[in-house]
């Protein structure tokens, strides 16, 4: 099937569609995770993915950040103290040897990936070691194969850390800018200029990252559809390869630098919608797709020309790629993929150094996929990811008639037929342009743990 990378903006679908769900990095989602899936279990799976030999992928979190942003959901640790660095990394080190010990030696690194918390939070020669010390445990791919990524604070970047950056082999990054309105950065404690911002950008150019990638965010305090798009139209002039363009999510009682904001002066859900809509007209007539999932890149991204081709593919970093590699999740609270199953290290950093100072792995939880999850994660990634999906292709690969085996899930999808989200025949599913907005939902109604309103508490909203 052709893939279709417009969207259309139907306001009444989006407010009748717009409950929370899953944003599917991992089928089945993290809240399945359980502590029967240990150590053991890791290892075990390790054994399975050498028989296999897929190459590899990198995730290393770096959990630290200078300042918090009152919006940030993410797991990080804020502080002024850069002496907290380097015990974090001899830890890091150790688990690189633990880790590396379960892989044969000739697997290749495709993708590597630093996220944080603030990853250039760390010195220029501590980012040389942590790379020095992944190559001597890892065999890393060439700069023309491998997709290394990095995300960065501009305020913790400048023109000389981008160049050792890309000399240490990293060709990819992800900018965060957010909104470059004063009142806004003021409201969510980040205040960044627009030089400093576009200065690493350029930076980045000059030193040939083959990808840029600019993080957005809508619905913070203050915001409008006239100052976000200022923001908008700041960056467009420097045409960047990506944007990522998220939903703000408030939840401050999961998320206690939340508590910080005044729920007074966020943006109305019509403000949101209005500036998702303003957002997406503009970056069409600026000539960039929807790739899905809050992601818009040029037509000649290498994600574009991945979804038109059937190769894109979707984890924890985001879409990628790299869809046959096995996930190595490194540092605290970081997620691996490894054979059939997920599998995450400790939360708190006293509970992730104990373990490695005791030469254990700091699993502490996961999930083994049945084969059922397969299945579904399969049928989910190829939706999210192409917005198109031929039964055959599942039915071929499981031996499964795919009509019988989702008897109970299609009719799910039958109102989204009738509201014009997707097209849906004996052959297979189609999303159309008004439905890629709400793929989410879409993916919904193949996944056996969401079925019923309790069962996406917790989540964000899908818009």
């Amino acid at each position: 099937m052709a893939v279709d990378q417009r969207i259309e903006f139907d306001l009444d679908l989006i407010r009748r569609y717009d409950e929370s769900g899953p944003r599917y990095t991992s089928y089945p989602t993290a809240v399945e995770f359980h502590e029967g899936f240990g150590e053991a279990q890791y290892r075990a799976a390790c054994a399975r993915s050498n028989q296999a030999d897929r190459p590899l992928s990198l995730y290393f979190h770096i959990p630290f950040c200078d300042t918090v942003c009152f919006y940030c959901a993410c797991n990080k640790i804020a502080t002024k103290d850069r002496n907290l660095a380097q015990p974090y990394l001899d830890r890091v080190y150790r688990e690189l040897e633990l880790q590396s010990a379960l892989f044969e030696p000739g697997r290749r690194v495709e993708q590597l990936h630093w996220g944080g918390g603030t990853p250039t939070f760390i010195s220029q020669d501590q980012m040389r070691e942590l790379m020095d010390q992944t190559r001597r445990c890892f065999n890393l791919a060439d700069d023309e194969v491998g997709e290394y990524s990095i995300e960065i604070d501009p305020r913790e970047a400048d023109a000389q850390s981008v160049a050792l950056l890309r000399q240490l082999g990293f060709n990819r990054m992800s900018l965060g800018v957010q909104d470059f309105d004063p009142l806004v950065q003021q409201a969510v404690n980040r205040i960044q200029t627009e030089a400093e911002t576009l200065a690493v950008l350029e930076a980045a150019r000059a030193q040939g990252f083959r990808s840029i990638s600019i993080d957005l965010i809508y619905g913070l305090p203050h915001q409008t559809v006239a100052g976000f798009e200022r923001t908008l139209d700041r960056v467009l002039a420097f045409a960047p390869d990506r944007f990522s363009i998220f939903n703000y999510a408030h939840l401050p009682q999961r998320f206690k630098p939340q508590r910080r904001i005044d729920p007074d002066q966020l943006p109305t859900a019509p403000i949101k919608l209005d500036i998702l809509r303003a957002t997406g007209d503009k970056l069409a007539a600026a000539g960039y797709v929807y790739i899905g999932m809050d992601h818009f890149a040029r037509p000649d991204d290498e994600l574009a020309l991945a979804q038109r081709d059937g190769t894109l593919y979707r984890n924890f970093q985001g879409y990628s790629t790299h869809a046959d590699c096995d996930l190595i999740g490194l540092g605290v609270t970081s997620i691996g993929k490894i054979d059939n199953t997920y599998a995450q290290n400790r939360r708190e950093l006293a509970e992730y150094y104990a373990d490695i100072d005791a030469g254990r792995l700091p699993v502490f939880r996961g999930i083994e996929l049945s084969r059922d999850d397969e299945i579904r994660r399969d049928t989910i990634t190829k939706l999210i990811c192409h917005f198109a999906l031929r039964y055959a292709d599942i039915a071929d690969r499981w031996g499964i008639d795919f009509g019988a085996y989702f008897a109970q899930d299609l009719p799910r999808l039958q109102p989204m037929q009738a509201d014009g989200l997707l097209e849906m025949d004996d052959q297979g599913i189609r999303v159309l342009p008004r439905g890629r907005l709400l793929i989410r939902n879409i993916c919904m109604a193949f996944d056996a743990y969401r079925n019923g309103p309790e069962a996406v508490a917790g989540f964000s909203k899908v818009i």
